[in-house]
Order: structure tokens, then C-alpha cells, then sequence
């Protein structure tokens, strides 16, 4: 059995966190949504804690525009618009999975599941973005999705 070597067209893209609050609405579903479809269209993998509210949004986003959308659940069941599903049984245990997993995370409104995210993020070292969340140091204040997404996506 011959061994190929991946070409870059194979390697995988870069893994950006999308965070946020279950039971958000309005302007922070568009965004979420919005930040979803950029990501894929720049070849990102979008990660997902794969609930409803912006986790679920930005999936539908990804999704919808073809990208890959990975879902670490607290359960054994997500969103219906993963490609993949991590089922960690693990509750909010999982954000430090979800936060670790990411090469960036951006984050959108959010509730304290939202800002321990934020916290585990900054702790490794992980960029985080934000869109109407959580103000505390560390955290790059954006004004809209595509400027989120263009400095997740141009972050080393």
C-alpha cells in the first residue's frame, strides 16, 4: 500500500470558535449567522458548542454557504446543521475543549457559558474577536462580522 502526501488543497483550514449565548436574538443571530457564511467561504472550520441561539445561527450560516461545522455537544445531540459531532457528554464542561480546539475564537453576545469560553481562550493564548460581548482585556473588540472574521482569519 502506497502512502500519498496531503496536498494543500486537503490540509485542514483554520479552526475559529464561534461562541455565544442559546437563547440570543435579533441583531446577534445576523451576525452569527453572517460570521458562519465568511468563515466558510474563506475555508474555515467553524467549531460550535452546537446548541441553538448564535452556536446554532453561524452553523446554519457554515452550513448553508458549504463549509465544515464541528459541533463539541454537551450531550450526545446537536444542532441540525453539524457535519460533525463531538459528543462529550461533559455539559459546560466541553468549553475548554471547544475554546482549546480553536486556533481563534470569536464570540458574539453571550452569557457566562459565553464568557468562560472567553476565559479558557485567553488563558491558552487563543485570539478572541468580539461582537457585542463581553468587554474585559483580551477580548479585540469588532463592529461587524466581516471584520471579525477578516481578523480571525489574518490572525498568526
Amino acid at each position: 500500500m502506497e502512502i500519498k502526501s496531503i496536498t494543500d488543497e486537503r490540509k485542514p483550514g483554520r479552526q475559529v470558535a464561534v461562541i455565544g449565548g442559546s437563547r440570543a436574538e435579533g441583531q446577534e443571530l445576523m451576525h452569527a449567522e453572517q460570521v458562519g457564511i465568511l468563515l466558510a467561504r474563506n475555508g474555515a472550520i467553524l467549531l460550535s458548542g452546537g446548541r441553538g441561539g448564535v452556536m446554532e445561527a453561524s452553523c446554519l450560516g457554515a452550513y448553508n454557504a458549504g463549509g465544515i461545522v464541528v459541533g463539541i455537544v454537551p450531550g450526545s445531540e446537536g444542532n441540525p446543521y453539524l457535519t460533525i459531532i463531538i459528543k462529550t457528554r461533559m455539559d459546560n464542561a466541553r468549553n475548554i475543549i471547544l475554546a482549546g480546539s480553536a486556533d481563534v475564537v470569536i464570540a458574539i453576545g453571550g452569557e457566562y457559558g459565553t464568557l468562560s469560553e472567553i476565559a479558557y481562550a485567553l488563558l491558552l493564548g487563543i485570539p478572541v474577536f468580539g461582537i457585542s460581548t463581553w468587554n474585559i482585556p483580551g477580548v479585540i473588540a469588532c463592529d461587524s462580522p466581516e471584520e471579525a472574521v477578516m481578523r480571525a482569519m489574518s490572525d498568526p
